[in-house]
């Protein structure tokens, strides 16, 4: 049996353009995941994958918007413990803007959140924030989103 419609085709058509971010070391304070430029774009998913084990020192993680122009940053998610995550273990944002959730860490096999209400981001950049610095660790990014805006993309900062 032939097949008609590749799995990179239809993930266009459900989600829309992926970026990938390569795997960044976990640090305290904020790492820049993806830069949005040019105009708004929906963003339809957003999964992290560790790809390092985190360290067990406490530090709570969560995903923030940083708008380029005037506004205020606000967080994508709430803040939950990654002291300890392990190799595979995915993370993602739970809810939407209006309910924001905490940040999902779920297992290898886990559950991935695909937004349940799409958001509408302008320029700006998304960053993973960690309270503290958990010692060691690493996670990849993948990001699909929608131009809104003509001329709007997304690439990994």
């Amino acid at each position: 049996m032939s097949v008609l419609i590749q799995g990179s085709q239809l993930r266009a058509l459900l989600l829309g353009v992926r970026v990938y971010k390569a795997p960044v070391d976990t640090a305290n304070g904020t790492t820049d995941l993806f830069t949005i430029t040019g105009g708004r774009v929906v963003v339809t998913s957003l999964i992290g994958r560790v790809t390092t084990a985190f360290g067990a020192t406490p530090s709570n993680g969560k995903l923030v918007y940083d708008p380029t122009a005037a506004g205020t940053s606000f967080d994508l998610c709430t803040a939950v413990s990654v002291a300890s995550v392990a190799i595979g273990q995915t993370l993602t944002c739970a809810g939407n803007v209006e309910t924001v959730g905490a940040l999902l860490v779920a297992g290898a096999v886990g559950q991935v959140n695909v937004f349940e209400k799409p958001l509408a981001l302008a320029a700006g950049t998304i960053e993973l924030n960690l309270s503290a610095d958990p010692g060691v660790g690493a996670s990849d990014w993948t990001l699909t989103y929608i131009p809104l805006d003509d001329g709007a993309s997304v690439a990994a900062a």
